[in-house]
């Protein structure tokens, strides 16, 4: 899974509660301990690879779960997740009739 947060956010802080998200999942395994870690800066988030490690027949419903969390608990210690954003600028041409009358 990816976890995306803004640039501002600490990254050592986010690491720790998305770890923290996936110890309290009973369903996620303890060994292979699961991996949380800075997979790209990209341009609107700093994006974050959640694996953890789970039975095969608790995959699909652990992993709706765990986006459902661990929004839940990015929310709860003040971590933005940011959506993308473009400026558009809009220029003025001018017309041709000014350019003609000079």
């Amino acid at each position: 899974m990816i976890a995306g947060v803004d640039y501002y956010a600490d990254i050592d802080h986010v690491k720790r509660v998305l770890l923290e998200g996936l110890e309290s999942e009973e369903r996620v395994l303890a060994e292979p301990k699961p991996t949380v870690g800075l997979l790209e800066m990209a341009d609107s988030s700093l994006n974050f690879a959640v694996r953890p490690w789970v039975k095969p027949e608790d995959y699909l419903p652990l992993s709706i779960a765990l986006q459902e969390a661990m929004k839940k608990r990015l929310d709860a210690e003040g971590i933005n997740i940011p959506f993308p954003q473009r400026d558009v600028l809009l220029f003025a041409e001018p017309s041709t009739s000014s350019v003609l009358s000079n």
